[in-house]
């Protein structure tokens, strides 16, 4: 079939139920009633001949085929955001300097695709110039609110009034031990709490002990400002601490680390883009804030800084 207009509208309303997990759930998204998203989705079914989705008492469920046209149009949609994104690059001219700042070792996660973001931002807008600086992320937010920097990607310790953030994705950080330590011959299943604070454990400096809560110790042994001194002090066997699993892998695979009671201690730290959206009306930062939410599949819309988030 030959799509159109109005084609593309029922299928962005399947997709958000899809992906908010029912009809009630996409409601406020929508803006739409009950019966008017039901009618919406009977009729893509009508001019798609298949059934999507079962819903009723029983639940929301998509059918095989339903599963298949969610993944087909999510893929349109990506191919029209990229033309969308290429398009206003072309008619704006886009020039200047972009100020990007991140945190260190994250080049090794599967789920961050900065590389691909980067790769687009050079290929649609020529003209742009990169800046790319790594540092703390408490420092990240920092420049951004003194405009030193137009944007920030990082688990950012504290939300900042003023600023908007864009979920991006998250990190895996587990608890570690060196080969050299106690704890790294121990079973698990013999490591509790009370073992840990007996040890000395590393903090962040940006977090003032904030992530080493689940052990309530008043101070860390050892205090360091990015992963790299952390995994130093961790591989010496002398201290335990923190790191994402995919910086990591490779000391786990050669035996030189491995993580104590992930079952208790892993958590998962959310990485966003951070920007001054006072600053952010049109130019650079829509266009590379349009890249990252094309890239990472995630929603367009920022969101004002409103609770604390565990991470890095």
């Amino acid at each position: 079939m030959a799509l159109d207009s109005l084609d593309v509208r029922l299928l962005r309303i399947f997709v958000t139920i899809v992906e908010a997990g029912g009809f009630a759930a996409a409601q406020g998204e929508l803006n739409l009633s009950l019966s008017t998203i039901s009618n919406h989705i009977s009729a893509l079914e009508s001019r798609l001949g298949l059934i999507l989705c079962q819903r009723g008492r029983s639940g929301f469920r998509l059918t095989e085929e339903g599963r298949a046209v969610y993944e087909e149009a999510k893929r349109l949609f990506g191919t029209i955001d990229q033309f969308d994104i290429r398009m206003k690059g072309l008619q704006h001219r886009l020039n200047g300097t972009l100020s990007v700042g991140l945190i260190d070792n994250t080049l090794s996660d599967p789920a961050s695709r900065l590389t691909r973001v980067f790769a687009r931002m050079t290929d649609e807008a020529p003209e742009v110039a990169l800046s790319i600086v790594t540092r703390p992320p408490h420092e990240l937010l920092r420049d951004v609110i003194t405009g030193e920097l137009h944007i920030a990607i990082a688990s950012f310790p504290r939300t900042t009034l003023g600023l908007e953030y864009v979920d991006l994705y998250e990190e895996t950080q587990r608890f570690y031990c060196g080969a050299e330590h106690p704890l790294f011959s121990r079973d698990d299943s013999t490591i509790e709490i009370d073992d840990i604070r007996s040890y000395n454990l590393i903090g962040r400096s940006y977090w003032n002990a904030r992530d080493l809560k689940i052990f309530s110790i008043a101070n860390p042994r050892a205090t360091v400002s990015d992963m790299e001194a952390e995994a130093r002090l961790i591989l010496s066997g002398r201290c335990l601490g923190y790191l994402p699993d995919h910086f990591a892998s490779r000391y786990v695979s050669a035996g030189l680390l491995r993580p104590i009671r992930p079952d208790l201690f892993s958590y998962r730290a959310p990485f966003q883009a951070a920007f001054d959206k006072s600053r952010a009306k049109s130019g650079l930062v829509p266009f590379f804030v349009k890249l990252l939410t094309s890239e990472f599949g995630v929603a367009p819309s920022g969101r004002s800084a409103s609770r604390l988030r565990a991470g890095r």
